[in-house]
Formats: C-alpha cells, structure tokens, sequence
C-alpha cells in the first residue's frame, strides 16, 4: 500500500512516496523537493556470491531530457552515455554508501537515481545523495545506516546550508560533505573566485553636487584556511546529524525486513599466515620494498605461487595470496606506528624526491613533467579563442554555456606496467580531473578571456597521479604564457589507525593508499587551500586529526611551492608557437558596424590583414589573433577607423581589366596578395600565374597586374607580362 510521508528540513518541504512506483525493486522512494522529484531504487542478486575480494557496487545516476521539457540535443533525439556531471555526481554517492557495505558482503547491487523532474534553481546532486541514502536505509540490506549530505557555501561572511544554485555561484566557496548521525564519510571542497567591486570617493571633485567615486573591480581567489575549514565542518557535521536524524524518523517504520546473507566463504588463513611469519617474513619484507615502488602487486603473486608450489597447494593459491596481503598489510602498518618508518624509508613527513622539467614538447605551448617519486605526469597547456571553448548545457540551464578552462587527465595503463588498451575517460579519471581544475581554476586572472585546455598525461603512477597533475599543470599554464595569478600544488596524505594510537603520513605511495584509513588529498596555495576531497574508510574521523593532518598538508604543499616557483623563473618559453593576440574594447553597439552586411565587414579584414576576429557584442570586445603583431596592430587600427567615420572607409574603385603596378606584400599557399595602393590589397590565385610558380616571386617585387574583378576590398587579379601589355 502506497503511502506519502511529509517533512520539513532547513526550512524547505520534502515529500516521500513510497510504495508506489518500482514496486518490484528491493527499495525505492520517490523523493520531492518543490518541483525537483528523484527516483531511486535499490536491487540485488542474492542468487549468486561474488568471491571476488572487492564490494560488488555500481551506483548510476541519470538525468530525463523530459525533467525540463527538453528534448535531446543531437541527431539521435534520445539520451546517450552519461555526461561528466552524471558520472561525477553517481561517484560522490557511491563514495559517501560504499564504506558501509562489509568487506565479506557479495551480492550484485545496484543504485539507481533518476532525475525526473527539475527546478532550474535545484542542487540535483544533493537531492541525488539523499534519495539513494534513503532508499538504501529502507532496503532489506541489514548493514545500511542513514547516510546524509548537505552542500555548504558563504556568502558576505555568512554559512548557507543546501544552498540554491544561485546563491552557490555568488558563494567563496563550495563544500559538500556526507556522514552518518555519527561520521563523516566524504568530503569535497573547492574556492571560487570573485571580483569584488570597491567604491572610493575622490576627494575635492563634485559633480551637480554630489561626490565622484571611483569603482574599483577586485579580485579575490578565496583560499580558506585550515582553521576556517575545520570550524565549518563542525558546523557540517551538526547538520548532518539533524538530516539523519529527521529521515530516520520519517522512515524507520518502512524499513524492510532485513535479510541475512551468505557472507563469501572465507577459509582460514592462520595456518598459512603462521608459515608466512615463520619462514617467509624476511622474504616478504623485501618485496615490501620493491612493492614501495609500484602500484603493481606482481610480485605477491609470484610470492603466493611460490609457497603454493612449495607446499602442493596450487588449487588454494587465491587463499594463499590473501594470506600474504594481510601480513603485508600488518607489517606495512607496523611499521608506520611503532617505528615511524616507512617501506620505502621515508619518514612519516617526507617528501619523495621532486623534479620539474618545462617546456619538453617544443610545438606545444607550454608543457611542464612533473616527476615527484615513481608518479610522474606530463601536462600541456593549449590557447586558443572562443570557438574552442567547450559547449555544454546542464539539465537545468536554460541555455548553452562555454567552458572556457579544461583540463583532461588520462591514465593509460602502462603508467603501472599493466598490459591493456586505451579506452573512453573512466570514472576516476573524470574525477581526478576535475579535482585538479578545482584547484586551479580560481587561481585564473578573469581579464583572461582566451580558451584554455590543459590535458595531464600520466606517464607512471604510485601514488597521487591527482596532486602531481595539479603541479603539473599550474606550471604548464605558466609555460604557455597563461596568467596564473598563484601557483597551486597538491599533495596526497594518508592516515594509519589502531585505537587510540595513529600516524598521519605525508606524500603517500600505492602501497600505503591500500593499506591505510584514509585517503586525503589537499592543493592549495602559499595562503591557503582551493581544493580537498577526502574519502574515510575508518569509522568516521576525529576533527583534531583532521586539523593535524591539514597542518601537515601544508607544510608540505610549501615545499613544493617553492621547488615550483624554482622552476617558473626558469622556463624558456616556446616563442614561435604561442599565438599572438590583441584585445580591446569598442561601444557595444558598433559591433555591427566591424560585422557589415552579412558579415561582409569582417570578412574583407580578415583576408586583407591575415588574421581572426572574435567579437563580443555583449561587452563590445575584439580580439584579434594573427602571426605576428604587426598584422594585429595594423587590424585594430584598420577598426578603429571604421567605427570612428561615419561612413565606411572609401575603397577605391578599379576598372575592370585596367592594368596596375602593384607590390607583393604576402605569400600564402594559394597565391599573393599585391598592394595596389595604400592598405589596398588584391589577390593574385597561383592558377593566374601564367605557368609560374611562387617560388618566381618574392616579397616587395614589383609586378604588373590585371584587375578581373572587384567587390569592395575583395580585388581578383591575373599576372601581366611585359609581352602583354
């Protein structure tokens, strides 16, 4: 029997259908919040065990064309693969509900969240979260706990709960954080920039009698500081716990039945642990250290076939490769808590071995390899103007937009010696990436207004390819000649737990992201930090560790600050490939008059001067791109002339088979541009050559020309002989 339960949660009304809809799924709720509704739904296989040694989970979230009466952009008019904000939004739920599944629990579950209908103004993700937490607490899964989210902003110093998407835009920052009543499971964290306008009067100066200000536009970049953040994710933290709370009690009394299920079968390890540490454990040790080195687990595994062989138990390998994975585990750990060393002898605070190189590819426009241990990444930054900027539209915007910074990670296997083909963006490279833009993308002067794409290339991997592509990165916008206002650099901290006693580890390798409690990664400035992301695989995480481990993080984000600040006084630009632009601003309203009729304008400008216009009507900004500054130059004065007459500028007009003296000015593939009289060029085609080559011909000859045909500055011409005349 279907049935609606009403609540009311940071002053806005939710609705629940239950019972309703996907009826035949383990769980489902039909969550609404104002005209946003969500449908999730939770299923499982109970017919077969994964024996596998991972959580068999996938969590999918799509978005309905429909949800906004929309229908599909594109030749096929229905929805395709999931775009990035589906696939990043189905990975923050699934890192928020994976650490409450046990590690022995082997069933096929799936979570799906459906987008069925959207306010415009709606933050989709946090509904997302929070439909899929509670269909998994009223499922028959018997581990599932209340899970709950809120996203948190501030604007002119005052915190905002669950934000609108309006208000998150004009917010310092952008935080979303999920837990339990008790724990916090998952953290994102990044800064937005904001200009900032500042009204100062000039003294002595009246105009009608009222003072004349001066607008000043500033712009902040917004860092927070480790304390700030700490306090507001206590605050996090509260409101986590009054969601939870208020969804339990709304929904404890339709919670189904819970099952009992068939826990993988696990067959006992002592025996073989016990061999492992009396006879195996120095051997072991060893290949600890070269595991130090790469993410690759090989090595254990020709270690498990060994003894497997040694003791005619071949058929019991994958017993025995676990085996040999929990004494690694316990001796890595060890290690690291009660001799405060690590497997590659590092200290607990130690950074591996850094080097910077710039400006290796010689036709990009800038590139920096970033080595920082065994992780090494390749970033390259490419300018260009607005027709190379991204379109994209989310569900809920009303028009198209253009991303004007990108930055793409790829992780080709090779990067950890595995032998596999490259393929389509995964998950986690979508969200490496887009971490990494986080962190960099405030850091940006706004006057900036070309296209950028930076695209990270991972070339080995152990440990935080993530952070070595936010150095990486920062330092290729540099080469390129990209106005970075701050560097930002990243670094990966680790937590290794047991009661009371703890270690937080700077830096971590493969090895110790594997084994350790947590999985922390921090970027940031000299004054602060523009990005975090924080998974817990404990239960929970105490705020004073958290506080430690940031002050951790910072020391170390400044020693690799200054090895990058190092590197950026050095770098020996690419000069030859960087493009040449110029920009500068026109009243919006003479736009039309550089554009002509039908374009006609614009048109003779860019094939008299050589180069391309972008036009803003909006703002009335040009930008001209060309191959050298001259032509930019002589272009923008050419404009100005334009817009500043009346009248269009007077063209001379050449009888039709008059015969000319004219100076070669360019050469260009297709033929020659001969300047019949001053800023008056036509176009010489290589087929009216009469046989010659361009090769015949040099800039500033002097040569005779026939004029075939004329439209305003789009002259054609044919070659005359000295015979011909």
């Amino acid at each position: 029997m279907s049935c609606e339960v009403d609540i009311k949660i940071n002053g806005k009304e939710q609705k629940f259908i239950l019972n309703k809809v996907a009826r035949q799924a383990d769980s489902s709720i039909w969550w609404q919040e104002g005209n946003t509704v969500m449908l999730a739904t939770l299923t499982y296989n109970p017919d077969e065990v994964i024996e596998e040694d991972f959580v068999p989970l996938v969590v999918q979230y799509v978005e309905r064309a429909y949800a906004v009466g929309k229908i599909p952009a594109g030749f096929v008019k229905r929805e395709q693969k999931p775009g990035d904000f589906e696939t990043l939004t189905a990975r923050i739920v699934d890192r928020s509900l994976r650490p409450l599944f046990p590690k022995n629990f082997g069933y096929d579950t799936i979570i799906t969240i459906m987008a069925l209908s959207a306010d415009e103004d709606s933050d989709l993700q946090v509904a997302a979260m929070n439909a899929a937490a509670a269909c998994m607490y009223m499922s028959s899964l018997p581990f599932a706990k209340m899970v709950h989210g809120v996203r948190i902003t501030r604007i002119d110093g005052e915190i905002i709960f669950n934000p609108t998407l309006s208000q998150l835009e004009k917010g310092d920052f952008n935080l979303f954080v999920t837990g339990t009543k008790d724990e916090l499971l998952m953290i994102e964290y990044a800064s937005q920039g904001q200009e900032e306008v500042e009204i100062i009067p000039v003294e002595d100066i009246m105009l009608d009698g009222v003072p004349v200000e001066n607008t000043i536009i500033k712009y902040k970049t917004n860092e927070i500081s480790e304390d700030e953040l700490v306090e507001i994710l206590k605050k996090a933290q509260e409101k986590i716990k009054e969601g939870a709370e208020t969804y339990e009690s709304a929904l404890k009394n339709f919670v189904k039945e819970k099952i009992e299920f068939v826990e993988r079968k696990e067959v006992d390890l002592t025996p073989y642990i016990k061999l492992i540490k009396e006879k195996y454990i120095d051997e072991l040790k060893e290949i600890i250290k070269h595991l130090s080195k790469s993410e690759r687990d090989y090595l254990l595994k020709e270690f498990a076939r060994k003894i497997a062989k040694t003791l005619n138990e071949e058929d019991n390998f994958e017993a025995i490769l676990k085996a040999v994975k929990e004494v690694k585990r316990e001796i890595v750990r060890g290690m690291i808590l009660y001799e405060g060393i690590r497997a590659d002898g590092r200290k607990l605070d130690e950074i591996r071995p850094i080097s910077i190189e710039t400006n290796v590819l010689p036709r990009a426009h800038g590139s920096c390899l970033f080595t920082r241990g065994q992780t090494q990444a390749l970033a390259v930054a490419t300018r260009g103007g607005d027709m190379d900027a991204q379109v994209y539209a989310n569900l809920t915007d009303k028009e198209e937009k253009l991303e004007k910074f990108m930055l793409h990670y790829n992780f080709p296997a090779f990067a950890v010696g595995e032998a596999v083909r490259l393929g389509p963006p995964s998950r986690r490279e979508l969200g490496h990436g887009n971490l990494a833009k986080r962190a960099i993308e405030p850091l940006l002067d706004p006057e900036f207004d070309e296209t950028v794409r930076v695209v990270s290339e991972i070339l080995e991997s152990n440990g935080s390819s993530s952070m070595a592509t936010i150095c990486a990165s920062s330092i290729a916008l540099k080469a390129a000649k990209v106005p970075l206002l701050k560097l930002a650099a990243g670094i990966a901290m680790g937590l290794v737990s047991e009661g009371e006693k703890y270690a937080i580890l700077t830096d971590i390798m493969g090895l110790e992201d594997h084994d350790g409690d947590m999985d922390f990664k921090v970027a940031g400035t000299w004054d602060g930090i523009t990005a975090m992301q924080m998974d817990i695989k404990l239960g929970g995480i105490a705020l004073d560790i958290l506080k430690e481990a940031l002050y951790q993080a910072r020391e170390a984000r400044a020693f690799i600050l200054e090895k990058m600040e190092n590197a950026v006084e050095n770098i020996k630009y690419n000069e030859d490939v960087l493009p040449k632009s110029l920009s500068f601003k026109v009243e919006p309203d003479r736009i039309i008059d550089i554009i002509g009729t039908a374009g006609k304008t614009v048109k003779e400008i860019i094939a008299k001067f050589g180069i391309t216009i972008d036009l803003d009507r909006e703002t009335g900004k040009v930008k001209i791109f060309g191959d050298s500054h001259e032509q930019m130059q002589a272009a923008k004065d050419y404009i100005l002339n334009v817009i500043c007459k009346e009248d269009t500028p007077k063209i001379p007009e050449f009888e039709i088979g008059s015969i000319l003296e004219g100076v070669i000015k360019r050469k260009v593939p297709f033929g020659l541009f001969v300047e019949l009289a001053p800023d008056v060029e036509g176009l010489l085609h290589i087929s009216k050559l009469n046989g010659k080559s361009l090769d015949d011909f040099e800039i500033g000859d002097k040569i005779k020309v026939k004029v075939l045909s004329q439209s305003g500055f789009k002259i054609e011409l044919a070659l005359v002989e000295d015979e011909d005349v």
